[in-house]
């Protein structure tokens, strides 16, 4: 179990600690550290602690130390609505960071609102997020109308694609979206979808869906399977056990050890958009040091990309209340707005105005042999609308 997986449940079940005080600024951090979303959150949460170790040893913020109250969501809309009210009312936090589903994103951010605190999400990508929490909910992340407009335009573009099969998760709405975004922007360059599928997640048998697709008249080109980071390795290794070769494209939720663990190297031509590829051989300046840091406090490199959103969330949390000179929520809201080209592990963060998701490269990730590597790092040409 990770150190700060053990911090998280000391302080779950410990006393509450002394209230805000001139000394600290206070944010409130959650994440799931347990249940299906455990795999991208807890290096979230690592990364978050990071940060705020960082920024500490340095001076702190505005000459007060960073307290962050950590709290794990159980991957539960009920555990984590109460969390958001502990965090509000006892807590007294000045702003919340956290979670990389928007459907957990949803449970918390609008309590943090109605209370006047900025919710930054570090890794929900839901590009319909600010408009369901007007003013308050921020990314420190790409959307998924970005990434999947990627995924389509390397496709069509780079390996020639000119039709596609698509298999979504109908049960959540990140798969959902993907899917629906990666067909708009596919088919707005010429290309056809052959087949669209769905299946529940969980998903262990995919016979039926497997079926569906071998009786088409001819394979299309590539595959985009929208799923969650538990079933993406088994399902593409059912995939390749079926015999099904051609690529396969996902979304962010690939960039997790449980696809080379469950598929190991009959992964073949897997391809999926990330934030940042964390590898010392391919990376810059700025990841190779937060990879070196990660390492020294936690033993192991970073996971996953995500581990970068969560300290790039801190960060981001950290600049805006500098800036605004302030811990006022108020002032650390309009000064989070007025970002401007904060250099993150993942990437340059600034909001545009009147947008609160910041415009960022995506990466895209070429798995083979069971390995990860970097295929290409752009921004999309064309985007679809929310």
């Amino acid at each position: 179990m990770a150190l700060l997986t053990i911090a998280f449940i000391l302080l779950a079940c410990g006393p509450a600690p002394p209230p805000q005080t001139a000394t600290t600024i206070r944010l409130g951090v959650l994440y799931n550290l347990t249940g299906s979303q455990a795999r991208l959150d807890r290096p979230s949460a690592n990364g978050a602690a990071l940060a705020a170790e960082k920024i500490n040893a340095a001076g702190g913020v505005l000459g007060r130390r960073l307290e962050l109250i950590p709290v794990d969501g159980k991957t539960d809309a009920a555990a984590i609505r109460a969390a958001a009210i502990h965090l509000v009312e006892t807590e007294k936090v000045v702003a919340m960071l956290g979670f990389s589903d928007s459907e957990m994103v949803l449970a918390a951010a609008p309590i943090a609102a109605k209370a006047g605190i900025v919710f930054v999400t570090s890794g929900a990508t839901s590009a319909k997020l600010p408009a369901q929490v007007p003013d308050y909910l921020f990314l420190a992340c790409f959307g998924d109308n970005v990434q999947a407009a990627a995924a389509a335009e390397y496709a069509y573009r780079t390996l020639q694609a000119r039709s596609v099969y698509l298999l979504a998760d109908q049960g959540m709405e990140y798969t959902r979206l993907l899917g629906k975004y990666f067909t708009e922007r596919f088919t707005s360059l010429g290309g056809r979808v052959l087949l669209q599928d769905t299946y529940q997640s969980g998903g262990k048998d995919l016979a039926p869906q497997l079926a569906r697709l071998k009786g088409l008249a001819r394979l299309p080109d590539v595959l985009y399977v929208a799923a969650g980071p538990e079933d993406v390795g088994a399902i593409v290794k059912q995939l390749r056990a079926a015999g099904v070769s051609k690529p396969i494209f996902g979304g962010d939720s690939y960039a997790t050890p449980a696809l080379l663990d469950a598929a190991g190297k009959s992964t073949g031509q897997t391809y999926f958009t990330t934030h940042v590829l964390i590898d010392p051989q391919l990376s810059n300046r700025v990841v190779n040091e937060f990879i070196n840091a990660y390492q020294a406090k936690y033993g192991i490199p970073p996971e996953n990309a995500f581990a970068g959103l969560g300290y790039d969330a801190v960060e981001l949390l950290a600049d805006a209340i500098t800036r605004a000179g302030s811990a006022d929520p108020q002032a650390i809201r309009a000064a989070l707005q007025n970002t401007r080209d904060l250099r993150g592990v993942t990437g340059s963060i600034a909001f545009q105005p009147g947008s609160r998701i910041p415009q960022k490269s995506v990466a895209l990730v070429w798995v083979t042999r069971g390995r990860f590597t970097l295929a290409s790092e752009f921004i999309p040409e064309q985007v679809p609308t929310p």
